[in-house]
């Protein structure tokens, strides 16, 4: 039997090949590794390609909208991630938002109070998260 996905389970299937990606959002492959890299998005991997989804590309979008047209650089979005609450930049639900750890309690993030599974699209694990992401880098 055939899974239907709902729209926002398709958002989060990981289609889309770094060329591609790139070429849609009018940036170059080594600029959508330098993101990776800088630990802004996490794309998916099959063997050792990368994958993107729809909200990958709507985030890359934001991204690159934030660096040429607010002229913020990669150190000052990471900065901000330091800032802003992570259920505000994933946009969580209220209903989600009362569960989180890190709603509840707001002197730790998430991951640091139970490693739990976002519950924000696919249910994807905080190390997967943007905002995990940059603080694991700003650590190495």
């Amino acid at each position: 039997m055939k899974k239907e996905f709902t729209e926002e389970e398709r958002r989060n299937i990981p289609l889309y090949t770094i060329g591609i990606v790139a070429e849609l959002i009018g940036t170059s492959d080594q600029t959508l590794r330098l993101y990776e890299k800088r630990g802004l998005i996490k794309p998916a991997r099959r063997n050792k390609n990368r994958f993107y989804s729809e909200n990958d590309i709507k985030w890359l979008r934001c991204l690159r909208d934030i660096i040429h047209k607010k002229k913020i650089s990669i150190e000052g979005i990471k900065k901000l991630f330091d800032y802003a609450p992570c259920w505000e930049i994933t946009e969580c639900s209220e209903e989600t938002k009362v569960k989180c750890s890190a709603f509840i309690d707001k002197t730790k993030p998430c991951w640091e109070l139970n490693m739990m599974r976002c519950q924000m699209g696919a249910g994807k694990p905080c190390d997967e998260c943007v905002v995990f992401l940059s603080k694991k880098v700003k650590k190495t």
